[in-house]
């Protein structure tokens, strides 16, 4: 995921965690909010319940990589948080990139596929 897509300020995240609306899955949780830039910023935590930090960072690259592929097809000027929960460090990417399309499209911010 490129750095231009990513929330980094604690501030933003504190925003988004308290009146963003939130989507759970056994292996991630996604909090969305919308703001007022015309870009998506996706911010990615993994909390001490995920494992050691060997754990927590893989839990992050897995979902770094998982929601690079599915960037183009989400709704720009919305701010996502990705919590990893403890199953993700031990999933494959796959696994990865459907609990995260599942979530999404719960969340109804993928954009309609014209053809």
């Amino acid at each position: 995921m490129q750095r231009k897509f990513r929330l980094t300020r604690s501030e933003d995240f504190k925003r988004v965690r308290r009146s963003g609306k939130s989507y759970a899955h056994p292996l991630v949780v996604l909090i969305v909010q919308k703001n007022d830039q015309p870009r998506l910023k996706i911010g990615i935590a993994a909390g001490r319940t995920v494992g050691t930090a060997v754990y927590r960072n893989r839990a992050k690259r897995l979902l770094r990589e998982a929601m690079r592929t599915l960037i183009p097809s989400i709704v720009s000027n919305l701010d996502l948080i990705l919590i990893a929960r403890p199953g993700l460090a031990s999933a494959t990417l796959e696994d990865a990139r459907q609990a995260l399309l599942t979530l999404l499209q719960r969340a109804q911010i993928l954009t309609p596929i014209h053809e």
